[in-house]
């Protein structure tokens, strides 16, 4: 199967205004935007929603992890916002993962979050009080478990994305952030890629954020990326 490989800009960014001055600074080769936790606090859905009336895609970050019944709701609520992607935490549980899977309507889809980029794996093995082997050995169990909980797919690093594709196959939707072009910095990020590693690692969607939305020219920035990704996809065609 032919897979193509596409662009999610994070608005992490304060206000709505802001947020809606990117979008524009960005124009219509921008099709998909994440909507964070810090936005989506202050602004609520309406930021949502605005997206949505400008035909924008929406990945809806806020990384739930709650009691079952909780979770289910904010799932159902995201599905009538019109959000296409939506996260939970895989740490959740069967449970919880289960309910928010029934809960999903429309053309929400579902996404694990597995171990967060920005973890290393030292601080890992002190959260969970134990030696951490592998990183991907963890973000195999709880991928694991999504998916038989019926989540649609994972948030994780590209250095996993490839063992993922193998055992969970193509319909497994594998989203990507801590995407860095080459010699960018990693800022905050610990297990970071390029755009071509992520695409021929097996990625679904890339999420790229500082090197574009803090690039003097967004749009050309974006626009260079774009041209890189497209140059793997063929590639692997």
């Amino acid at each position: 199967m032919s897979r193509v490989s596409r662009v999610i800009i994070p608005l992490d960014v304060p206000t709505t205004t802001e947020a809606l001055t990117l979008v524009d600074r960005l124009g219509t080769q921008a099709t998909f935007y994440k909507v964070g936790l810090e936005l989506y606090t202050r602004s609520g859905p309406a930021v949502v929603e605005e997206l949505v009336r400008r035909d924008k895609r929406v990945f809806l970050d806020l990384k739930l992890h709650d009691i079952p019944t909780t979770v289910a709701r904010a799932v159902s609520v995201a599905s009538d916002l019109g959000v296409e992607l939506l996260t939970v935490h895989a740490a959740g549980g069967p449970t919880m993962l289960e309910a928010a899977a029934r809960a999903r309507s429309g053309d929400l889809a579902l996404l694990a979050v597995t171990v967060l980029t920005s973890l290393s794996p030292d601080e890992m093995g002190t959260v969970w009080d134990r030696e951490i082997r592998s990183v991907r050995e963890e973000v195999g169990r709880l991928a694991r478990i999504a998916h038989g909980a019926g989540v649609n797919g994972v948030v994780a690093s590209a250095l996993e994305a490839s063992w993922l594709r193998s055992h969970f196959g193509d319909d497994f939707l594998i989203v990507t952030p801590g995407i860095r072009p080459a010699g960018s910095s990693a800022d905050d990020q610990d297990r970071v890629s390029t755009p071509a590693d992520a695409v021929r690692a097996g990625s679904d969607y890339l999420v790229i954020g500082r090197p574009i939305t803090q690039a003097p020219d967004p749009a050309a920035a974006l626009a260079s990326v774009m041209e890189e990704i497209r140059s793997a996809d063929a590639a692997r065609t």
